[in-house]
């Protein structure tokens, strides 16, 4: 069973799902701004404006604030008022950090005026995004679903598939598709969130079982190796503490999510960047409350 369709997902009908994907970030965490809502309730408040209408990741750094935004019109950097552009004008529908600091894998298509192939299979950036490597399947995979793991590179292209360097690749046979898929560089759990329910690998991607006791998650990610969260088709916001395998409701999140991000804030209440309709909101009590991000 797909996803209830978005944008994105009418723009990629052969996927049959929303095919946003979530960003797994290091353990630190930001300094701590306000939440404003009452417990449990959703926002109604509009964040910051997005700089396209198509989102197709969302990326916190907990070390500076930064905030980025993966789209149909390249990449943004969404702290600065109004966004900034990075980079070149490239369609970026698959999008995730890697370990070191200011290195990004993407995927996609390449924008007008650009020299880079079509598809542009797995490309890497060194420099926050503001030049771009061709690692490997140009011309070959636009992988709408995309995480790093500590064993490599797990992503989706129509055939699931893992990579120790981004270059070598092998064939996962699935039965599923994802929408998303959330690793964090330090673990081998990964979660593929489809329609039909939470998948669950704790050996890079390699293999995979149905966690039938999840809820139906569409957006996930990892705020370190075993605190991760996750959102479902209508904003019902859970935790886990361990992993992905069990989960807790704590909140809500309006808007019409497009895209998410994880990071480490207080024990077991990481705090959720998610990029909506309205704008840019963000939780610091791991899901309970939310407000706009540039709120005071």
């Amino acid at each position: 069973m797909p996803f209830p369709p978005t944008d994105r997902a009418r723009r990629v009908p052969a996927l049959a799902a929303v095919v946003l994907f979530t960003l797994s970030v290091s353990a630190c965490a930001a300094p701590e701004p306000a939440a404003t809502s009452p417990a449990g309730a959703a926002t109604h408040s509009q964040g910051p404006a997005l700089p396209s209408a198509h989102i197709h990741g969302l990326a916190v750094d907990p070390d500076t604030g930064q905030v980025l935004l993966a789209t149909h019109d390249g990449l943004f950097d969404a702290t600065k008022r109004p966004a900034a552009k990075i980079g070149g004008t490239n369609d970026l529908m698959g999008f995730t950090p890697g370990k070191e600091q200011g290195v990004f894998y993407a995927s996609g298509h390449p924008g007008e005026g650009s020299s880079l192939p079509n598809p542009l299979g797995l490309i890497r950036s060194r420099d926050g995004g503001k030049t771009w490597e061709l690692l490997s399947r140009q011309g070959e995979s636009d992988f709408h679903a995309l995480t790093s793991t500590k064993s490599g590179i797990v992503a989706y292209d129509g055939t699931l598939r893992v990579s120790p360097d981004g270059k070598a690749w092998t064939s996962v046979k699935a039965a599923f598709a994802p929408a998303v898929l959330a690793g964090h560089p330090d673990s081998d759990t990964v979660l593929a969130t489809t329609g039909d329910g939470l998948q669950r690998s704790i050996d890079g991607g390699a293999t995979w079982t149905l966690n039938s006791a999840a809820p139906v998650i569409q957006f996930a990610g990892f705020a370190s190796p075993g605190e991760a969260a996750g959102v479902e088709p209508d904003g019902t916001v859970h935790v886990s503490a361990d992993g992905g395998a069990t989960w807790t409701r704590t909140g809500r999140v309006d808007g019409g999510v497009q895209a998410m991000s994880v990071v480490k804030g207080q024990k077991w209440k990481p705090w959720i960047w998610a990029a909506t309709d309205s704008g840019i909101v963000v939780s610091t009590d791991g899901g309970a409350t939310f407000r706009p991000a540039d709120a005071d």
